[in-house]
């Protein structure tokens, strides 16, 4: 094929293509029939053209060095049957660990046995003195107090615990899941979780004399379905880490680990949760997640078992090495709609972030509740527009299968629970789109 094939077509301007559209459109009108404004106030136009494109004004994210890990979650009960569990995923694929420590008694030791071979996250309600070097102790307690309202302790001694934590392993850990569960948009996650990860740093920079260069930060995230904005969110992440990194002087690039969110997860039609994840998983591995941990399509309404865990970790297998998404280092890459939305969503997240820092910083935002409200208005507007049918969840709201009966099949409660206790803020509360939907058509079978 001759190289001079393309050469022989006239090259044409996004103007001439609008003229071409807004004739095909019969008099309608262009902004009004095809561009869409998104609830993180993003104008999405039907095309991007390179005319409006300059790659120099956008900032390149940093990407990881190294292809994407499969990552497993496990469940604790005891510690040697989650070992044993540990043992098993590493046999079937899994790439990395990552153990959730509840307020109980767990031998970590026992638990950590025999699994030298592969990286190992633990997230602790404590800080705990290990000596495994392929161990990493995850410790966020301004989590905790968002997500319940109350502080492990209190916020002197979890602070003064986090910033002990972080002079010993050089680790700090933002878990952002829960706001992307609780409905906040793309752009609050963002803020939130840099404005998050920012009251560690200024604690950590008044209380001692420490060498930023040499902190690890690991980030943790929950993935929705809008599939282009989540690549972008991820890759947005990134730039914003740059922006504060180059403040603190920490030389390191981030740690991203991403795992799809239970926001639009369902118990009927369950099987749609695997579609659901997969794309999910595909936005985190685009996006530049270094580690991704997949969810279980009957995680909702199950106990943890070897068949959802086995598909969830097959789903990852088959993405990284069937369809060979390992190959390619940032795909995204140069793509004008997502390098547009990647550049949006990450200054409109550093306005958010610097309005919260003039304001007195993330934690006295929680005290005084302005998070809380901010991230209730957009869950309000998602739920409304879940309910009309203008956001759409195949088999949940559109295309029901009535036949579908749940009623005998859950083995654990798939609902928010409220527990009833006197909180130091209004915590920030994780729910599914689909609940009441669900809860209604449970009592009709």
């Amino acid at each position: 094929m001759s190289s001079n094939l393309f050469q022989e077509f006239d090259k044409t301007s996004s103007k001439i293509w609008k003229q071409k559209i807004q004739a095909d459109l019969k008099g309608a009108d262009y902004n009004d029939t095809l561009i869409w404004r998104t609830n993180e106030s993003i104008d999405v136009k039907p095309f991007y053209h390179p005319d409006g494109f300059n790659p120099k004004s956008f900032p390149q994210a940093l990407y990881p060095k190294e292809t994407w890990k499969i990552g497993e979650p496990i469940e604790i009960s005891n510690a040697k049957e989650a070992n044993d569990l540990a043992k098993h995923a590493i046999s079937r694929g899994a790439e990395t660990l990552l153990f959730h420590l509840n307020e109980e008694e767990v031998n970590v030791r026992l638990l950590l046995k025999d699994l030298s071979s592969i990286p190992v996250f633990l997230i602790s309600q404590q800080v705990l003195e290990l000596d495994f070097p392929n161990v990493r102790v995850l410790y966020d307690p301004i989590r905790h107090f968002a997500n319940t309202g109350n502080w492990f302790h209190s916020q002197a001694s979890d602070l003064s615990n986090a910033i002990e934590h972080v002079k010993q392993k050089k680790t700090v850990f933002v878990d952002g899941t829960f706001y992307q569960n609780s409905g906040a948009t793309i752009v609050q996650q963002l803020a939130y979780m840099i404005a998050h990860l920012n009251e560690y740093l200024n604690a950590l920079e008044e209380s001692v004399s420490f060498d930023f260069s040499t902190l690890e930060v690991h980030f943790r995230t929950a993935v929705g379905s809008n599939y282009f904005f989540e690549i972008a969110k991820l890759r947005a992440l990134r730039l914003l880490w740059q922006s504060l990194s180059s403040a603190y002087s920490i030389q390191k690039s981030c740690h991203i680990s991403a795992t799809p969110g239970f926001r639009n997860k369902s118990i009927y039609d369950y099987n749609v949760n695997m579609l659901r994840t997969t794309t999910e998983c595909m936005s985190a591995i685009l996006g530049g997640a270094d580690t991704v941990y997949n969810l279980p399509y009957d995680a909702l309404y199950h106990k943890s078992n070897e068949f959802g865990n086995r598909i969830s970790r097959n789903q990852l297998l088959i993405l990284k090495h069937e369809s060979y998404f390992d190959k390619v280092k940032n795909a995204a890459e140069g793509a004008y709609y997502i390098e547009t939305l990647t550049n949006e969503l990450a200054n409109k997240a550093l306005d958010i972030f610097k309005s919260i820092e003039s304001a007195g910083g993330m934690i006295k935002q929680l005290m005084e509740g302005t998070i809380q409200r901010k991230i209730k208005e957009s869950a309000a507007l998602e739920q409304e527009q879940f309910d009309s049918g203008n956001l759409v969840l195949l088999g949940v709201n559109t295309f029901p299968n009535e036949r579908d009966k749940m009623k005998g099949n859950l083995e654990i409660n798939p609902f928010m629970e409220i527990k009833k206790r006197k909180t130091l803020i209004e915590p920030i509360i994780e729910k599914r789109l689909s609940e009441q939907l669900e809860k209604s058509r449970l009592n009709e079978e």
